[in-house]
């Protein structure tokens, strides 16, 4: 059976070990577009948060959405550490969305 939708929860960062923002959204391309292009007015466009450093897809949305609060609740050392798990060099994977 072909899924139909996919929810993402994503993890951006203003530089290596900066401020931290935790997200999530069914459309990751747009979401990511309206970050970048601070479309999207409050903590990202305000502390200039856009480098993509981690994401990950569920299948269902409320999954995604305790995912993100869960997340959201973490200490930062706890973050950093999912991000460098995956991401040790904090590469912008919004690069790998547009390639």
């Amino acid at each position: 059976m072909k899924r139909e939708y996919a929810y993402f929860v994503y993890i951006l960062a203003s530089k290596r070990n900066g401020t931290l923002y935790v997200g999530v959204t069914s459309d990751l391309y747009g979401r990511m577009s309206e970050h970048r292009d601070g479309l999207i007015p409050g903590f990202t466009q305000r502390y200039g948060v856009k480098t993509l450093v981690y994401f990950e897809e569920h299948d269902d949305v409320g999954e995604a959405i305790r995912r993100e609060k869960r997340i959201k609740r973490w200490r930062r050392a706890w973050k950093i550490a999912l991000i460098e798990g995956g991401n040790p060099g904090w590469r912008d994977l919004w690069l790998d969305l547009t390639a």
